[in-house]
């Protein structure tokens, strides 16, 4: 079974034809992943300022250039051409150096490569929920792309995580008995 496969036979009938609008639930859903897509972006931009580990800051270049900002122009992009009024999106953080921040007042490279994790991890989340609550084929196709996007990058973030020994995880549990 290839997911990649049904979904497009699923679209295919759409694509020619008229398209109904779309739902309140779509809307909604399309609308929150755009925001928190940009509000992450926002996070990493910052984050790419104060980071020290040339890896982390190369991943987090990665992430912004390859995977947030092309979702974000493509929803910002589909949710107008579908006649969504969008807010105003804020601005890019510009490029700083770390070096001008007060160690209490920035995150350790640790913490950033958790709080990066932790968001592909919510963003996966929430797109197999718009994916599963979408009536257009359409927009549950364009949650999938955004799905893999995701995870194609966290599968090599994952990577980084266990070489700097910094990849959260739960303790074993070994019950008594």
């Amino acid at each position: 079974m290839n997911i990649i496969e049904i979904l497009g036979d699923t679209i295919k009938p759409f694509l020619d034809g008229e398209k109904p609008p779309l739902n309140v639930g779509e809307v909604m859903n399309l609308w929150f992943y755009l925001t928190a897509t940009e509000q992450t972006m926002r996070g990493e931009q910052v984050s790419f300022n104060i980071t020290e580990d040339p890896e982390l800051k190369e991943k987090l270049q990665d992430v912004i250039n390859n995977v947030h900002r092309p979702i974000f122009t493509e929803l910002t992009e589909f949710l107008k051409a579908e006649g969504v009024p969008l807010t105003e999106a804020s601005p890019d953080k510009p490029v700083g150096d770390f070096r001008h921040i007060p160690e209490g007042s920035k995150l350790s490279d640790e913490e950033i490569a958790s709080l990066l994790s932790f968001n592909l991890v919510l963003g996966i989340n929430y797109g197999c929920r718009g994916m599963t609550e979408a009536v257009r084929p359409d927009v549950a196709l364009m949650f999938a792309k955004f799905q893999m996007k995701k995870l194609t990058f966290a599968i090599t973030l994952k990577d980084l995580l266990m070489k700097r020994g910094w990849l959260k995880a739960p303790p074993y549990f070994k019950p008594e008995g």
